[in-house]
């Protein structure tokens, strides 16, 4: 299970995904239901020869994460990079908007 960051900012969540080793086209990123899913299937396979002995290793690598996101986020506005071993999804929040106070006037 790959560890993950997940930092709170002012305008967006930013949630990094440390999986070396992998391609972007390994991964499908999910969003339905208020719940944010990243899932892999790696499969790779390695043959070595030594003597008369032929051997086939293969090596699945796996994973899948599911995130609830919380109600100020923009599903539709989820973006995601791949880049050094670290898969890199930016949520972006709803913008608030903040009652202004106003003084009313007594006629």
């Amino acid at each position: 299970m790959p560890a993950v960051n997940v930092k709170d900012g002012k305008d967006q969540y930013e949630i990094e995904v440390a999986a070396p080793g992998l391609k972007k086209e390994d991964f499908k990123i999910r969003v339905e239901h208020g719940i944010l899913t990243i899932s892999s299937e790696q499969k790779s396979e390695k043959e070595s020869k030594e003597g008369e002995y032929t051997r086939r290793e293969f090596n699945y690598q796996s994973f899948s994460r599911s995130f609830a996101l919380p109600q100020d986020v923009k599903e539709e506005d989820i973006q995601a990079s791949y880049a050094d071993g670290i898969l890199k999804l930016l949520v972006a929040k709803k913008q608030t908007v903040t009652a202004k106070g106003r003084e009313i006037a007594v006629k």
